[in-house]
């Protein structure tokens, strides 16, 4: 015979029906942890916050008493995490996550074909394809507001806290809806100004030649083997690990350097024939219950169209010769801030 009656309600209550079950009075000090996991420091927590340093120390401090443990190591290089300050953090990471999920499903729900979409994309695709496509997407959805953030890993979805990620690479996770869509074609580049100094770049003398070189082509895994053997025979000059300045870099002619091949509707840049050509698949990624809203959708499939093999620029073979680099030139001059003059 069971000692209780399951009739009876106090018995069989939820925790949430119970009011005395609380996690006590330190939400405040668990969001300014979580800023300080994230940036490795008090100083640069305190400025996201817009707290002053003295401040956001005395919450973690107060923090750790109240949990009775260590969860922060100050050293000369910035703030370490303890193994329980690592667990708390990636704990509140997850709820951070699934806050952000919930108010946008709240958002989509109250607002139809309306509200915030965010679109995690590198500057240079961001910049010449799909900013200026919004103009005829906000003339049919005025609704929609697109948010264009930097992708914070460029190999996860859920890092980045975004609604749609433009990649290159589909997700494992089985919640996660992975479209592929065109190719990013990278090809080395030099400019006019830079061969007037050195000569042609050619296959047999790279090694009287400078190379500009980022961390995004840093991988061993093969896909970049073309690019590390070149610069490896020659002089790596410079680095950049943004893709705007990377490209600002090499058009400066600082040397040779790996870019996409929309850069060649900039007058200035000469394809190389190197005997280096990496392609790489893109995909839209997108978790499969956000797909049920509206804006979501329509923002994922009008992205599928922008950077779909039908686009030249995204095709999958490589034509350098059927690229309309006039038809871009335009966006190139109008980002450098000059005035386009087609090709002869």
């Amino acid at each position: 015979m069971h000692p209780f009656d399951p009739s009876q309600k106090d018995f069989h209550q939820s925790p949430l029906d119970d009011p005395r079950i609380l996690s006590g009075p330190f939400w405040g000090e668990l969001r300014v942890f979580l800023a300080v996991a994230k940036a490795k420091s008090f100083n640069r927590a305190a400025e996201e916050l817009s707290m002053s340093q003295p401040t956001v120390s005395r919450q973690v401090r107060r923090l750790q008493d109240v949990i009775g443990s260590q969860l922060v190591i100050p050293t000369q290089s910035g703030i370490k995490l303890t193994p329980r300050g690592q667990e708390l953090a990636e704990s509140l990471l997850a709820l951070d996550e699934k806050l952000f999920e919930i108010s946008h499903d709240l958002q989509a729900e109250s607002l139809e074909a309306g509200g915030m979409v965010r679109v995690s994309v590198t500057d240079g695709l961001a910049g010449m394809f799909v900013a200026p496509e919004l103009v005829a997407f906000s003339e049919r959805y005025p609704k929609i507001q697109v948010h264009l953030r930097n992708p914070t890993n460029l190999t996860g979805f859920r890092e980045n806290q975004t609604d749609i990620m433009v990649g290159f690479a589909p997700s494992s996770q089985s919640d996660v809806e992975s479209r592929r869509v065109g190719h990013m074609h990278f090809i080395p580049v030099a400019t006019r100004a830079y061969i007037d100094r050195r000569g042609r770049p050619t296959r047999e003398n790279l090694e009287s030649h400078a190379f500009v070189d980022s961390a995004y082509y840093s991988a061993q895994t093969g896909i970049w083997r073309d690019w590390h053997a070149a610069t490896a025979r020659g002089t790596v000059v410079h680095r950049c690990d943004n893709s705007f300045g990377y490209a600002l870099m090499v058009r400066s002619g600082l040397g040779i350097g790996l870019v996409a091949n929309y850069v060649l509707s900039d007058r200035l840049s000469m394809p190389l024939d190197l005997g280096i050509h990496i392609r790489l698949p893109l995909h839209l990624l997108v978790e499969s219950e956000r797909l049920a809203s509206r804006p979501v959708r329509i923002v994922y499939d009008w992205l599928a169209e922008v950077f779909g093999s039908e686009n030249p620029w995204f095709a999958k073979d490589l034509r350098l010769e059927a690229l309309p680099r006039d038809a871009l030139a335009s966006r190139t001059a109008a980002l450098l801030g000059e005035d386009h003059e087609p090709s002869l």
